[in-house]
C-alpha cells in the first residue's frame, strides 16, 4: 500500500480522535515541535527507524526528548505507542505533517509561500491574502521570502500548487522557444 495513503489515514484518525476529546489544540502544538525536531535532526530518524535495535519505551523517550522535556500529552502519547505497535514507525515523519495539514484545513488556514524579487509591503500581502479568501474560502497564512534572481513578479505557492508570475521564468520560456524555433531552421 502506498506510504502516503497510510500516513494520511493515521493523520485522519489522529485529527478525529483529538477533536472528540478536546485537545486538538495542544496536540497540534506538540506534534508541531515533533515534526520540527525531526526534520531539523538526523539521528533522531535514524534512531526511530530502527525496528529491532529500539525498544518502544526507548522510543517514546527520544519523543519525549523532542518535546524539550515538557509533558506530552495523553492523546499524543497513545497514538505514538499506537504508530510503533504496527511497525509504522518510518511514517511518522509523513504523519504529522499530514495532520498539521489537516488541522490547517479543519481551522480554514491554508499555509502559502510568497517569494519575490524585493520585499512586498504589509498592503500587498493583504491583498493576497483577499485574493487567496475569496478563491478558496481559506485564511492564508503567509510566509515571505525575497530572491533577486526573480528579477520581478512573485512565486506563489499554496499546498501543492505554484504560481510562477517571475521575470526569470518569462524570460526562460523565452529562451526556450526561440532555441526551438531556431533548430527547426538549421
Amino acid at each position: 500500500m502506498d506510504a502516503g495513503i497510510i500516513a494520511s489515514r493515521y493523520a485522519t484518525a489522529l485529527l478525529k480522535y483529538v477533536l472528540e476529546t478536546g485537545a486538538a489544540d495542544r496536540v497540534y502544538s506538540e506534534v508541531r515541535r515533533l515534526s520540527a525536531a525531526l526534520d531539523r535532526v538526523p539521528e533522531l530518524r535514524s534512531l526511530l527507524d530502527d525496528p529491532e535495535g529500539v525498544s518502544t519505551e526507548a522510543k517514546m523517550k527520544v519523543f519525549r526528548t523532542a518535546l524539550d522535556g515538557d509533558a506530552m500529552s495523553e492523546e499524543l502519547d497513545r497514538f505514538l505507542r499506537l504508530v510503533i505497535s504496527k511497525d509504522r514507525i518510518s511514517l511518522i515523519r509523513l504523519m504529522l505533517h499530514d495532520f498539521e495539514e489537516k488541522y490547517r484545513r479543519h481551522l480554514g488556514l491554508v499555509d502559502v509561500t510568497m517569494v519575490s524579487a524585493v520585499p512586498l509591503s504589509e498592503a500587498t500581502i493583504d491583498a493576497f491574502k483577499a485574493k487567496i479568501k475569496a478563491q478558496t474560502g481559506l485564511t492564508a497564512l503567509i510566509t515571505t521570502r525575497t530572491d533577486p534572481a526573480l528579477i520581478g513578479g512573485f512565486v506563489l505557492e499554496i499546498g501543492d500548487k505554484m504560481l510562477d508570475t517571475s521575470v526569470k521564468r518569462q524570460l526562460d520560456n523565452i529562451r526556450r522557444s526561440f532555441i526551438d524555433n531556431n533548430r527547426r531552421i538549421v
